[in-house]
């Protein structure tokens, strides 16, 4: 109990670092605002126990999150969730066309930019859809012409069967404290590790050492190799194991003790 408190004690005073001061406290023990081509992948829907989340990857950066309550959230959404998934929630970033679109399924209820695209100032998110509180934390991102689009990501966060799921989005620079304080205590986090495009592999794989999920599960990589660097820089600080399956069901009772990367195959 003390130590519950003194986490909350130094979240909030790193989040007083931050702009647009927050006010709601997630399970996650973060500080929140409080304001209002994957080939002919089927996906399988099964039972899941009250505790238990199924993640798919649909590929590059859009896993399908199914909760136990029976919604279906599509992260970084370009059009495509499985064939005949229409999602109840679909989460975008637009730092290139291949994570976001402009002409979302209109069946699709909740569509959750990661930009704001009405002004300057940050998306904010803050919704419970059934059983899952969903809610972002904005990053920088790098613009074609070398100049930085302020907020123009959002890490996206998941609570969801008392467990906290992250997806980092498209992220182009290391998170500082008070950016982790917000983010908050995570067990799953999806991360992109092209070495490239986003932050570089040793960048990534220190920001991934700093949050210390649990488990995290690599996306946005171009080949063997680019996995391959990342799998290295994670050797020694974490597990690693390569599924068989694209689909993984995680509970906070079967989530590995040491923190564990996870391949899930793309399609």
């Amino acid at each position: 109990m003390i130590l519950r408190v003194l986490v909350a004690l130094w979240t909030f005073a790193l989040m007083l670092a931050l702009p647009a001061a927050a006010a709601t406290t997630g399970r996650c023990f973060a500080i929140t605002r409080n304001l209002p081509g994957a080939g002919d992948l089927k996906i399988q829907y099964v039972a899941l126990a009250a505790d238990e989340v199924k993640i798919t990857f649909i590929g590059h950066s859009t896993f399908l999150i199914e909760s136990p309550g029976g919604i279906r959230i599509a992260t970084d959404y370009t059009g495509w969730a499985g064939r005949g998934v229409i999602p109840d929630v679909v989460t975008m970033n637009h730092a290139h066309e291949t994570h976001y679109t402009d002409n979302p399924d209109p069946r699709i209820k909740h569509v959750l930019r990661g930009w704001n695209p009405n002004g300057p100032n940050p998306i904010v998110h803050n919704l419970q859809v059934g059983d899952v509180l969903i809610r972002n934390v904005t990053t920088d991102i790098r613009s074609w012409n070398g100049l930085v689009e302020k907020d123009g990501n959002s890490i996206f966060i998941f609570e969801v069967a008392n467990l906290c799921i992250g997806h980092l989005g498209h992220l182009h620079h290391e998170l500082g404290p008070a950016h982790r304080a917000v983010l908050g205590v995570m067990d799953v986090v999806m991360a992109a590790v092209d070495g490239s495009y986003t932050l570089k592999v040793e960048n990534m794989a220190e920001t991934l050492k700093l949050l210390r999920a649990r488990l995290v599960l690599p996306m946005h990589y171009f080949g063997p190799a680019t996995l391959s660097r990342f799998l290295a820089a994670m050797k020694g600080s974490f597990q690693v194991r390569i599924s068989t399956s694209n689909s993984i069901t995680v509970s906070d009772r079967t989530l590995p003790r040491e923190p564990t990367v996870v391949v899930l195959p793309g399609h």
